[in-house]
């Protein structure tokens, strides 16, 4: 199937439109992609058809692509003030290790709210150690908070080849870790956020908890732009972003490869715990408060607000978010070229850690 759509209403009807030139795009953010290439969709990358072994060189390919891009982004970003990091190692139950990186306000004495983070990546590639992901862990403990970066098996790429659930799983026992040493760590209370794959991994994990019996530790879950679904080969019509914003930044069909990284044999499609977009009415009752945000020009949106309106209708107390004018996860990756739109951002999980106990 293609990745535009004549006449989608995002397109403006003009279904070869770049991320650069929809009059939608916050400008800043279009002059901080051009010149890597990033205002224009990506040329045609490997999908689903492409074998595996194809698939995990492509991932080992392309991270030191994202290094470079990181580097370029977050070169002028103003470095957090007053904030202590260490970094921890812990034994999953896989009997793995697994390396945590925990920021803190410095000098801090009473009981913060905790916040566990999973990084992005399509739960195949990048890593918690890059840049941005630690730059974004010092802006969040510079909110007031204590927070805690996993760094958990990949499907692909250099922490890779561990399909799912390893990485679900590393997630699970880091925060269960977290939750069990609060008062070591000086933490309140405790919430789970991440964005993309991250995103995928905070609901999941929370989905993991309410199975194995301990959703109770997790006092909240803030998931931005989650990649959830699974369903980037096919582009299914209630997910019409997938169609609006394909090319924006995200190249729809290279998503489905990935997803073939995550779950090789496809057994997971359906799998609430390998894509959350596929839990049931019964699967989300009962779960801790939620905030689902998403943005505007991200293929990704729909899915993510299809995961709210879920949420919603099981009474699950929950916050929809739209930044607007931002493709996937701009909020997040452009702080230098945007700084009120990362602020915002910022300030809303830190408030969201704060106020759910």
């Amino acid at each position: 199937m293609s990745q535009t759509m004549t006449g989608a209403p995002g397109r403006l009807g003009t279904p070869d439109m770049n991320l650069g030139d929809d009059p939608r795009a916050d400008r800043r953010m279009v002059a901080a992609l051009q010149p890597l290439g990033f205002d224009v969709a990506p040329e045609p990358s490997l999908d689903s058809s492409a074998s595996i072994d194809e698939l995990r060189e492509f991932c080992r390919s392309i991270e030191p692509l994202y290094d470079q891009a990181f580097s370029f982004w977050f070169a002028q970003a103003p470095a957090a003030a007053g904030v202590e990091r260490e970094t921890r190692t812990i034994t999953g139950r896989d009997g793995n290790e697994i390396t945590l990186y925990v920021h803190r306000p410095a000098g801090a004495s009473s009981p913060l709210p905790g916040l566990v983070h999973y990084h992005g990546g399509g739960m195949v590639i990048l890593r918690a150690a890059d840049v941005n992901y630690q730059w974004w862990r010092d802006h969040l403990a510079a909110q007031g908070l204590v927070v805690v970066g996993v760094e958990f098996r990949n499907g692909g790429g250099a922490l890779g080849d561990h399909p799912f659930p390893a990485g679900l799983h590393d997630c699970a026992d880091a925060t269960r870790w977290v939750a069990d040493r609060s008062d070591e760590l000086g933490i309140s209370h405790l919430v789970v956020s991440g964005e993309s794959g991250g995103g995928n991994l905070s609901l999941a994990t929370t989905l993991l908890a309410k199975r194995e019996g301990w959703v109770d530790r997790i006092a909240g879950t803030y998931a931005q732009c989650p990649y959830i679904s699974g369903a980037y080969a096919v582009m299914p019509p209630e997910l019409p972003s997938l169609a609006e914003n394909a090319g924006y930044f995200l190249d729809v069909a290279m998503m489905g490869g990935l997803a073939k990284v995550y779950d090789p044999e496809g057994a997971n499609a359906t799998n609430p715990l390998a894509w959350p977009y596929h839990a049931s009415a019964d699967d989300v009752t009962d779960l801790p408060p939620h905030v689902i945000s998403v943005n505007e020009l991200d293929p990704l949106r729909d899915e993510g607000l299809a995961y709210y309106r879920k949420l919603v209708a099981a009474g699950v107390p929950a916050v929809g978010r739209t930044v607007l004018g931002t493709c996937h996860a701009g909020d997040c990756l452009l702080p230098a070229a945007m700084p009120d739109v990362a602020a915002a951002t910022l300030d809303d999980i830190a408030a969201f850690a704060r106020r759910v106990v």
